[in-house]
């Protein structure tokens, strides 16, 4: 678990909190990419974990990257792709949990994935499918830097967020019609798209990291009860000047 660990008392707040933020994606209208953002790093505060991602599968049945925790966790990920070998693509192939507590056991599993991440100071990761019933629509991959496996109470805690948010995005009347759900999830995965534009423009334009400027947009977009995607279109188009999110977040210091 990142930072200082919370007391018992403060853990169980904080989980409560975060089912019922996840449980809100059951109405009707949501920003589906804020909603797996905030998994992801409930993952991270809540969790002995150093790092989470997330993959969704998209409309032609491959996966893309949706969320994570940091830029580190996004080229892993991104890494997994690009090799075809990883945690996250046997998890949603197989629809079951690859949980691994010595990277190092796995090279021969995983010859480029395993090294890779090894490097960037992992020593372990857990995947858990985003499934329900039948259906895996993604996997939810959590990175640790010691050696070992979750314990049972936070295995428990992540598959019931995972499933909590994967009936979220599968609503229960779209499967009672037979219907799969595709359109949220390629509104999603087409959003990322643009989000990930609207943080170079506000990387280039506030001399900041990628990481600080995600930041900058999601202090935003929140802060004014907007959608991200909308706030990243109005930025890429030049509705929204950058100065408009940045004047209220910290710019860096000169070397």
């Amino acid at each position: 678990m990142s930072g200082s660990a919370p007391s018992r008392t403060e853990r169980e707040s904080r989980l409560l909190q975060a089912f019922v933020q996840l449980a809100d994606t059951l109405v009707d209208d949501y920003d589906v990419v804020d909603v797996l953002h905030r998994l992801v790093d409930h993952c991270v505060q809540l969790l002995d974990a150093t790092a989470a991602g997330l993959m969704l599968s998209d409309q032609r049945g491959g996966l893309r990257v949706v969320a994570y925790s940091s830029d580190q966790t996004r080229m892993l990920e991104l890494f997994q792709l690009q090799a075809s070998e990883g945690p996250c693509l046997e998890c949603v192939h197989n629809g079951e949990p690859v949980l691994v507590a010595d990277l190092t056991t796995s090279v021969e599993r995983w010859p480029r994935f395993a090294p890779l991440a090894i490097e960037e100071g992992f020593a372990s990761v857990h995947a858990v499918p985003m499934r329900l019933r039948r259906e895996t629509i993604g996997a939810l991959n959590l990175f640790r830097r010691e050696t070992g496996l979750l314990g049972d109470e936070d295995l428990m805690v992540v598959r019931a967020l995972a499933d909590t948010a994967t009936i979220g995005i599968l609503q229960e009347r779209a499967i009672r019609r037979g219907e799969v759900v595709t359109e949220q999830l390629q509104t999603a995965l087409n959003s990322r798209v643009v989000i990930e534009q609207a943080k170079g423009v506000l990387a280039f334009a506030g001399n900041l990291e990628m990481e600080k400027a995600f930041q900058a947009l999601r202090d935003y977009s929140r802060n004014r009860g907007r959608r991200l995607a909308d706030v990243a279109r109005e930025l890429v188009l030049g509705e929204l000047r950058p100065d408009d999110l940045l004047t209220s977040s910290p710019r860096p210091t000169e070397a």
